[in-house]
């Protein structure tokens, strides 16, 4: 099954989200349920030290999934024929407890406020059954002209 960055950005070189960068971190999102859920499987380079997560790379992959899980969101609730391409305008992670690097970490994501042009999420990532982080952003659709515009198709 194609995850939503797959199917809407096949193209894109985004760090933490691009299918087409491959030394990024390449997540993956899905729509379940209303919640915007994502797996995802660190590697030792993506550590602080041994055996744990650099938080960089935890805001990283809660700022990527949220972004996306917003973008998608505005969409399908308001019947677009495309999807918008979302910018970060604020984001703030808590980091609540180291966060392991050898398990699977699963990150979920909501929308808590909305408008045509903008979504505020909430998410969580978890490991090993602990909510490890959370984060809370506001992303906004970005117009022609704007340097991120079509980002995500860009890439040829």
């Amino acid at each position: 099954m194609k995850s939503i960055q797959e199917t809407y950005g096949p193209k894109s070189i985004c760090f933490g989200c691009g299918p087409a960068n491959e030394k990024g971190l390449r997540i993956r999102t899905f729509e379940k349920d209303g919640e915007y859920i994502c797996d995802w499987t660190p590697e030792d380079h993506h550590e602080s030290f041994p055996g744990m997560m650099s938080g960089g790379i935890v805001g990283c992959l809660l700022d990527c999934h949220s972004n996306w899980a917003a973008a998608h969101f505005l969409m399908t609730e308001y019947s677009k024929p495309e999807i918008d391409c979302t910018v970060t305008a604020s984001y703030n992670v808590k980091l609540l407890r180291p966060t392991p690097s050898d398990t699977t970490l699963h990150m979920r994501a909501w929308i808590t406020e909305h408008s045509e042009d903008r979504a505020t999420v909430e998410a969580e990532l978890i490991a090993n059954d602990k909510v490890c982080a959370t984060c809370s952003g506001l992303f906004v659709a970005v117009k022609e002209g704007h340097p991120a515009y079509h980002r995500w198709q860009a890439a040829d």
